[in-house]
């Protein structure tokens, strides 16, 4: 998965939490920042919301959400969802890791976004996942169906329809889950001028060393940062 850039785009990482703080943060931080090193796109990375700005926003070529959990409602304030959004209308790009579909309940633009609402999860398991898109630059490597352990989203306010799924979890391979035969769990899209990637996977530690994981997050953010569909 060799991609050459004219020149390094670079990528800010946002891994702000309002309630529940994942301990799997610094790895994927220090994921990223490896994935970005060895692919040539450059990672800054912040806790601090005031980095949404129309000025600051305009380096990067995409913004990741790494389990922005945020319950509270209050991860952005106006002018920072405002910002965002000219950010995404500009052609830049969205990727949103894990919790990123637990934020921003308020604002229905971020869930037509992010596709998908976090709604609850049962215990961490192990469960069987399934390629149904093998085109796709983050997919193209996986086999066309693993077991992995992770923490399984179950979600509501689904765009399901809107988007471009690439994984589904297989209920029937572990217990809790609410979204039925089909349950996706990861996808992508153009949306409002710009493109979105969501990986519903990354609650463990472990999970950043993954190599199949770390494939999937590598097409993902290869995706935002690019004005390529494939």
């Amino acid at each position: 998965m060799n991609t050459v850039f004219a020149q390094s785009p670079k990528v800010l990482v946002f891994s702000k939490t309002t309630t529940f703080y994942h301990e799997s943060i610094p790895d994927g931080i220090a994921a990223i920042q490896a994935l970005g090193s060895r692919n040539g796109f450059d990672v800054d990375t912040t806790k601090d919301a005031a980095a949404f700005t129309d000025e600051n926003l305009k380096q990067y070529a995409a913004v990741i959400f790494l389990s922005t959990a945020d319950e509270s409602n209050t991860l952005l304030n106006e002018a920072q969802k405002t910002a965002f959004m000219r950010f995404i209308q500009s052609g830049k790009g969205y990727v949103g890791v894990h919790a990123g579909s637990d934020a921003l309940y308020n604002w229905p633009w971020y869930n037509k976004l992010v596709g998908a609402y976090f709604k609850n999860h049962p215990k961490p398991q192990e469960a069987e996942l399934t390629v149904t898109d093998k085109n796709f630059i983050a997919t193209k490597e996986l086999p066309a169906s693993w077991k992995h352990f992770d923490e399984w989203y179950n979600y509501k306010e689904t765009n399901w329809d809107s988007v471009q799924v690439l994984l589904t979890v297989n209920e029937k391979s572990y217990a809790g889950g609410e979204n039925g035969s089909y349950h996706p769990v990861c996808w992508y899209h153009n949306y409002d001028g710009g493109r979105s990637f969501f990986l519903g996977l990354g609650h463990t530690k472990e999970c950043y060393t993954d190599p199949l994981f770390l494939d999937l997050l590598l097409g993902g953010i290869k995706y935002a940062i690019t004005n390529r569909d494939k």
